[in-house]
């Protein structure tokens, strides 16, 4: 524990590795959110009352009869929103830069695990508002658990407290918000660093090694004290210019139209309007998590550490594969909305079948056509294989969040984002 908490740091550390471009200081903004997260939300707790009667009043009070209320909610809202997307593109960073291998593969399981706890923050206190917003999104949400096979239904009711959201759902996500995954967080965070410190610090070019190494104090803290200003200062101009949303109070017999999940669920939600439940809410985000996990774990060839997207012919594969997804992506959405729907156009076939196999096949023999006319002639090594994988899930997952949060209207149709 002493090493835990004082050793983030070493005494000196390579020169090179201060460089903004060898990890744009996203692992450190990551943590400084999450101190903000747990102070301001030490705050808001002398005024939220965790109950169905009770909790858009409190937020009304916070909002108009506290001072700083309001503020202090935004900062917290945007803080959450930013948390997210930071540690995401931290994730992209570890992994582009390599930083997850040898003896830094378990720190990446523990980044998942980080990362999978922010999310569950968010989506916790997504509710807690209780306003019609907050309590349609949960549901749908947590509806979404339903179509994970033998166990969905009860993980649903055990999570929400029924056969829908109530207040035993509200009371249970309170408590996981405030208090379970905060605890979690923060000591997840500092044994994260503290593996970082022991790997090395961060990894840096072959080419840099024999760089001449620099004191800490003031080289590198002061560069963390310019990035946390900045960060909080972006916080800051969020919070006052754009206010958390609060809509009218939940009413659990008028639904919203469109009923959308979060925005970080969007992109399953998306792919349930394409594929049957069994596969979009089961199949491949267990095969992504699978994936994911086993990265680290496999034989590579050569050190290929430290360096942006492996090699050139890394960064090209990069590129393509980019283009690749999100065409494909979109074509996709676009064929199963307008022209092609398997489930209709197969009505005698079971829709495990016709809405779940059959796009599945396509899409795999699509993913093998590009391999064998373009991929396969570029020699790739297995680190720089794995990357066009990785690629290729992260650009689809993103296109289907971004249809999902702004191309989808009443009743979910395709709509311009104008228009809704």
């Amino acid at each position: 524990m002493r090493n835990i908490f004082l050793h983030l740091h070493p005494a000196k550390v390579n020169g090179t590795a201060l460089r903004f471009n060898r990890t744009f200081g996203l692992g450190g903004m990551a943590a400084l959110l999450v101190v903000i997260q747990i102070i301001t939300g030490i705050l808001l707790r002398f005024y939220y009352v965790p109950s169905p009667a009770e909790a858009y009043n409190s937020i009304l009070f916070l909002k108009n009869e506290v001072l700083f209320g309001q503020l202090t909610r935004n900062i917290h809202h945007w803080s959450g929103v930013f948390l997210l997307l930071i540690a995401f593109l931290h994730l992209l960073r570890v992994f582009f830069t390599g930083a997850y291998r040898n003896k830094r593969k378990i720190n990446w399981l523990f980044g998942l695990i980080l990362l999978v706890l922010i999310v569950f923050s968010n989506f916790t206190g997504y509710l807690l508002p209780w306003d019609q917003l907050a309590y349609w999104a949960i549901t749908v949400g947590t509806s979404i658990l339903s179509y994970i096979p033998l166990f969905g239904d009860g993980l649903r009711v055990l999570i929400t407290g029924g056969k829908e959201v109530n207040g035993g759902t509200l009371q249970t996500f309170y408590t996981f918000h405030t208090a379970v995954l905060p605890f979690l967080l923060l000591i997840l965070v500092i044994y994260h660093f503290w593996r970082v410190r022991k790997a090395g610090g961060v990894l840096i070019f072959d080419e840099d090694e024999n760089a001449e190494k620099v004191p800490v104090i003031p080289n590198l803290v002061y560069r963390e004290f310019i990035v946390a200003l900045v960060l909080v200062a972006t916080v800051l101009v969020f919070a006052t210019f754009f206010n958390a949303p609060l809509h009218e109070k939940a009413n659990p017999a008028f639904s919203m139209n469109p009923t959308k999940a979060p925005w970080y669920f969007a992109g399953i939600q998306e792919l349930l309007m394409h594929f049957h439940p069994f596969f979009a809410a089961f199949i491949i985000p267990l095969g992504v998590m699978v994936f994911l996990a086993w990265i680290p774990f496999l034989d590579y060839d050569g050190k290929e550490m430290g360096n942006w997207f492996i090699s050139e012919k890394g960064r090209r594969s990069v590129k393509s594969t980019a283009m690749f997804a999100a065409g494909i992506t979109i074509a996709g959405i676009l064929f199963n909305q307008y022209l092609i729907n398997f489930e209709i156009l197969m009505p005698k076939m079971p829709a495990l079948i016709s809405n779940g196999i059959i796009p599945l096949v396509i899409l795999m023999l699509f993913m093998a056509a590009y391999y064998w006319l373009y991929i396969k002639h570029l020699s790739l090594t297995k680190a720089e294989l794995v990357q066009v994988i990785f690629v290729f899930i992260v650009v689809a997952f993103v296109v289907l969040s971004l249809v999902g949060i702004f191309f989808r209207g009443k009743d979910m149709e395709l709509t311009m984002p104008w228009e809704i």
